[in-house]
């Protein structure tokens, strides 16, 4: 059976939320768990970013792409505001992407 697919713009932190993080995937699930447990050792594992604090979704994969795009040359202070607007307490939403 025909399952749509679901793509996510996210953005991580770690503990101290002085790091910020811009991703996208197609597989939300996978992706968080592979930088949580840190199976890279890129940007996220060096910064040990822990929590996704914003995510939008996207039915089509070049929309997600564009707008992660956008977001990452934002400045620091335009993403903080949208972080803050999404998600004030800069909790861990990562149990809220269940796909």
């Amino acid at each position: 059976m025909f399952q749509e697919k679901t793509f996510f713009v996210y953005i991580m932190t770690n503990t101290y939320n002085t790091v910020i993080y811009v991703g996208f995937s197609g597989q939300i699930n996978e992706r968080i768990h592979q930088h949580k447990k840190k199976y890279s050792k890129g940007f996220a594992n060096k910064y040990n970013l822990n929590k996704i604090v914003y995510y939008e979704k996207f039915e089509y994969a070049m929309e997600a792409i564009k707008r992660e795009k956008q977001i990452k040359k934002w400045n620091r202070e335009w993403k903080i505001n949208l972080i803050k607007d999404f998600n004030p307490n800069w909790d861990d939403l990562s149990h809220f992407l269940k796909e």
